[in-house]
């Protein structure tokens, strides 16, 4: 049975401003985080480069309410200079370069937020540590929840699209050091199931 490690960490919409402004949701999937982002108000640009999960997204989305939804490589797209109040990565960096956070701080309004729920390869013995101690923790997580492994059941009864998944290749110290040239003042801290979590606001 799964447990979906990044819908775990949806709380990071504590970050987000409530009642309105422009958010941006890069590798956003089939819009899950997205539309709680909609349902806080904010006005929600999603991107993905898969066509498939794109489809599933705006079928699971109210017409006219929810994010707008736009099939593209995130990396390839023209973004709007401070522009969006807040920008979520959730477990999509990784899929392409790092420096692309570039530009999604370029993006951000003065006093926007980015934040990215980052994966990381294990590399050290302080990665294999969290990943032991992670893995009692996630049987547990594995058995409180009641769906299938390989499809779940949507609102509509269908089965939900899952996103290509890339396996990720920079370790955290070099996230780290890029970080701390690319989004000046950013913090990075570990988290346990196998993730890291980015915080940056620009200051400007």
């Amino acid at each position: 049975m799964p447990f979906d490690h990044n819908d775990h960490y949806h709380r990071l919409l504590r970050h987000a401003p409530r009642g309105g402004g422009a958010a941006l949701d890069v590798g956003c999937g089939t819009g899950r985080f997205a539309r709680r982002l909609a349902g806080l108000g904010l006005d929600v640009d999603a991107v993905d480069p898969s066509a498939e999960v794109i489809a599933e997204a705006r079928a699971r989305s109210a017409v006219g309410r929810g994010p707008r939804f736009e099939q593209g490589d995130i990396t390839e797209m023209e973004l709007p200079r401070g522009h969006y109040d807040f920008i979520s990565c959730l477990a999509s960096l990784h899929h392409m370069p790092f420096a692309t956070v570039a530009a999604l701080r370029d993006a951000l309004a003065p006093g926007g937020v980015l934040v990215v729920l980052g994966c990381y390869p294990e590399r050290t013995p302080a990665d294999r540590a969290w990943s032991l101690a992670a893995v009692p923790v996630n049987a547990v997580a594995r058995l409180a929840v009641g769906v299938t492994d390989r499809c779940r059941a949507g609102k509509r009864g269908r089965c939900v699209t899952r996103p290509p998944v890339r396996q990720p290749d920079m370790a955290l110290a070099d996230i780290r050091r890029e970080a701390a040239v690319l989004l000046p003042g950013a913090g990075v801290r570990r988290l346990l199931f196998w993730r890291y979590l980015l915080v940056f606001r620009n200051s400007h």
